[in-house]
């Protein structure tokens, strides 16, 4: 049996997501679903839950890895979760549990992923006008070592396609 491609999607959580961040992220979770991958999120809310369900409803498979030791804590549409009980070191989790990194928009948790994925040469993509800290980054580096460079996409069908040609380069 082939491993399948696990592909982690990051973004707002609760606090700082749009009706626009999850609508992108829901059509992101579905094209994932689509293209027979795994989804892996943070399992919590915001753009999670949104690609969680647009997976689910494409009838995906999902992963949430959430920060409580509490399973119930993750949202509806995880069909597995994985609750770490370590806070916010769990980023670090999701990021290395990744084969390929989609971001839509995001603060400073996103942005703990962004660079544990960079630190760990993982291929990443981001949405295009979906503000939040990653606008910065698209189509640059993080910093000075130029591990990966964070690629801009422009629709939910261009970020899944364009992850999986980076992983299986």
């Amino acid at each position: 049996m082939v491993k399948k491609i696990q592909i982690l999607i990051i973004g707002h959580n609760t606090n700082g997501c749009t009706d626009e961040h999850s609508k992108v992220a829901y059509e992101t979770g579905s094209e994932v679903a689509k293209s027979g991958h795994v989804l892996v999120t943070g399992g919590l809310g915001g753009v999670m839950q949104a690609a969680s369900h647009g997976a689910h409803d494409s009838n995906g498979l999902t992963v949430g890895i959430i920060p409580q030791d509490d399973a119930s804590k993750a949202n509806e549409f995880c069909d597995i979760v994985i609750p770490t009980g370590m806070g916010l070191t769990r980023d670090f989790i999701n990021a290395l549990s990744a084969d390929g990194v989609i971001i839509i928009g995001g603060g400073s948790g996103t942005l703990s992923e962004i660079c544990a994925a960079y630190m760990n040469k993982k291929p990443m993509v981001a949405l295009r006008n979906m503000g939040g800290v990653t606008a910065q980054y698209i189509d640059n580096y993080l910093d000075h070592r130029e591990n990966i460079k964070i690629i801009g996409v422009d629709t939910p069908k261009e970020a899944v396609d364009k992850i999986l040609e980076l992983i299986t380069a």
